[in-house]
């Protein structure tokens, strides 16, 4: 199973350095050089790692078959993927094994199943489609999916109200210009 370690960002400089969107918890060793990366699309790579450093708080990285501006600016959007190992930490789960687990409530009341996991800024969002079809984005913290199952085929889900499709209707918003028109 492919597992994507960064997406290609911007270039940098003039030389064929690109950013990276990190999406591995071990950059130093995904990203040492010397490495060669496989890419989607497969026709973009392989790319071999022949510099890394960080600047700024940003990664930035030079391959081998990139030589400048022109060719770094072709790579943005390409996914630099590896061969997934198993991971042994209890925390830890890789979107290949949360696909297609069954997303239920506490009581076991099923709500849907989840499809796939997005990368926000601030944390990641399990995707789950719910009973009724919708694509609803459930935040992948703990205070809101207490347990994650693949053995069992499932995640444990407490969000608060009106987070899913389902509780929409139901959903109390309270809107500061709604107030400041009565009086």
């Amino acid at each position: 199973m492919q597992l994507v370690v960064a997406r290609v960002g911007r270039a940098h400089g003039l030389r064929g350095e690109v950013g990276l969107d990190l999406r591995t918890d071990n950059p130093e060793e995904r990203l040492a050089v010397g490495l060669t990366l496989a890419t989607e699309p497969a026709e973009a790579g392989p790319l071999t790692v022949t510099a890394a450093r960080v600047h700024q708080g940003r990664w930035l990285v030079s391959f081998a078959e990139v030589a400048d501006r022109t060719a770094a600016e072709a790579l943005r959007g390409v996914e630099l993927v590896v061969e997934a190992d198993v991971s042994d930490e209890e925390d830890a789960w890789y979107p290949h094994e949360l696909q297609g687990l069954r997303a239920e409530f506490e009581d076991g009341t099923v709500v849907g199943e989840v499809t796939g996991l997005e990368h926000l800024p601030a944390h990641d969002a399990l995707v789950v489609r719910e009973t009724g079809g919708e694509r609803t984005l459930v935040p992948f913290v703990r205070a809101i999916v207490p347990e994650v199952d693949v053995a069992g085929g499932r995640v444990v889900l407490t969000p608060p109200g009106g987070l899913l499709a389902r509780d929409a209707a139901s959903a109390v918003v309270d809107r500061a210009d709604d107030a400041q028109g009565e009086g």
